[in-house]
């Protein structure tokens, strides 16, 4: 069984709904300590009312596309705030489902911004030297099939994805040397605010999921054992969580 210390300190993003929540629940209900970010603070405190261990889930509320190229600092005064960090979690993330003939470019690079590049400036701060434990610390960012399987009206987003995928593994390449990881979960749909929102758009088709879609717990289960030493021989990989919709 996975557990975690209070000492070992991990950031999750887009923690105040959805997949984000579950993934910072899990992990404090492990004995982590957890640093919740989020845009909406209402959010947050109701996170914080529903954790295991309440004194060890810290929140903080940021809108983490508001200067992207200052999130390296960013992450080094969450450092000296609360100490080095053991795990990242990037799970803020947005669609919106368009055709071809509707794009918007304003609206891609929304979507770009706090899918791929946000957790790529999030990451650079996390690999400084003075910000990680050094051996064993882990980054996870929660990708998307639509990066290796697009559907319609996902141009953007499947690309943002897609990129988001790329550069993990690039990561992994650069960071592996000092006993750092670097891995995505790409899940299929999963019921969250945003799948409630956007499900009429996206037409989902569940007689294609044999084990019916999927739920925050399942990407936080797989999410704790990345961010484990159960997976200290795993970096640059992809998993896909998709309840047997391309199997």
């Amino acid at each position: 069984m996975i557990s975690f210390s209070k000492e070992q300190i991990f950031i999750v993003t887009g923690a105040s709904s959805g997949i984000g929540e579950g993934i910072a629940l899990l992990i404090n209900s492990l004995g982590a300590t957890v640093i919740a970010i989020g845009r909406n603070q209402e959010r947050l405190l109701s996170l914080k009312s529903k954790s295991k261990n309440p004194d060890s889930l810290f929140l903080e509320q940021k809108d983490l596309t508001e200067n992207i190229s200052e999130l390296p600092n960013y992450i080094r005064t969450l450092k000296d705030k609360y100490g080095k960090f053991t795990g990242l979690v990037c799970s803020a993330g947005m669609d919106m489902p368009s055709p071809l003939v509707a794009l918007d470019l304003n609206n891609g690079k929304s979507l770009f911004n706090i899918n791929y590049f946000a957790p790529i400036f999030l990451a650079k701060g996390f690999v400084d030297k003075r910000v990680n434990i050094g051996l064993g610390a882990s980054i996870v960012f929660i990708a998307s099939t639509a990066g290796v399987y697009p559907e319609k009206g996902q141009t953007y987003y499947a690309a943002s994805k897609a990129a988001l995928i790329a550069g993990a593994k690039s990561i992994s390449k650069e960071i592996s040397h000092r006993g750092l990881r670097c891995n995505c979960i790409s899940p299929a749909f999963v019921d969250t605010p945003m799948y409630q929102k956007n499900k009429e758009s996206i037409g989902t088709n569940l007689s294609n999921y044999a084990l019916g879609i999927g739920k925050p717990s399942d990407l936080a289960d797989m999410t704790v054992f990345l961010l484990s030493n159960k997976a200290r021989w795993i970096t640059g990989q992809n998993y896909i969580l998709d309840g047997g919709c391309f199997g």
